[in-house]
């Protein structure tokens, strides 16, 4: 989903990515979410979802593998980016151990402390443009609303799977935003309608070229998470969650399409 979004903003804003550009990317969110799965696996003494037990049972070996991709990633790094983007993945994983040490260990019972929703939103925005935005020669403002839609999809996706799984959160001891704040529930019914009429909006008044294309995503995704979650009571929430990150999936056509041409 990442590097799908990656590629439709790079190509929003004219800039050209490379090979090392998305597997450096994609490594380093799976680096993340596994370290996030690995403590919490650590951490809980009551599991009560299949990828919980998964990291839980599996740590040791889950370790090696990741340690391997660690590697993997830094050499790609090191060998292909140039000066200004290691400075800037340095600094963007700065504020990803921030967050894990904040969330996962030093603040986790802290009702003040930002919801890791929005963190999580923030964090996946600043990993999908940090390249295209260094490999384009001009910061302009075209980037931005594609950006800020993406981000809020990223938020919305959160929120809803934060309300399917209160329950199982609140066994686990885990915080949400829809434990930290109870009218979150329905706030999470209103949100992916709320962001597809507002990204309507924003094509209506901003629809130019190559932009369009990253505002139709985000209708189409915000649509779905939508219908998702309308359909997650009878579908069940382990299935939900799956579909909900597919729904985030909606630049493949536009890209095939582009690649197709």
């Amino acid at each position: 989903m990442a590097l799908l979004w990656q590629g439709l903003f790079a190509q929003s804003i004219g800039a050209t990515l490379r090979a090392p550009h998305a597997l450096v990317l994609g490594a380093s969110v799976w680096l993340a979410y596994v370290a996030d799965r690995w403590i919490e696996g650590w951490r809980l003494t009551q599991v009560c979802t299949e990828r919980h037990f998964f990291y839980q049972r599996r740590r040791w070996p889950v370790a090696v593998v990741w340690l391997a991709v660690l590697i993997s990633d830094v050499s790609v790094a090191l060998g292909n980016l140039r000066a200004p983007e290691l400075g800037a993945g340095l600094l963007l994983l700065a504020f990803v151990l921030l967050y894990l040490f904040s969330h996962q260990l030093i603040h986790r019972h802290h009702g003040w402390r930002a919801p890791k929703e929005i963190c999580v939103a923030v964090l996946m925005g600043g990993g999908v443009a940090l390249f295209p935005l260094l490999q384009s020669s001009v910061l302009r403002g075209p980037a931005i609303p594609p950006l800020v839609l993406f981000m809020l999809l990223c938020f919305v996706n959160c929120v809803l799977i934060s309300a399917w799984e209160c329950e199982v959160d609140e066994r686990q001891g885990q915080t949400s935003i829809a434990l930290q704040f109870r009218r979150g529930a329905a706030f999470s019914t209103v949100a992916p309608w709320a962001l597809a009429g507002l990204a309507t909006v924003v094509l209506a008044i901003d629809g130019h070229e190559p932009t369009r294309t990253a505002f139709a995503c985000a209708i189409a995704s915000s649509v779905l998470l939508g219908a998702i979650d309308v359909l997650e009571g009878h579908w069940g929430r382990r299935l939900a969650r799956v579909l909900a990150d597919v729904a985030l999936m909606s630049p493949v056509a536009p890209l095939l399409w582009s690649w197709l041409r």
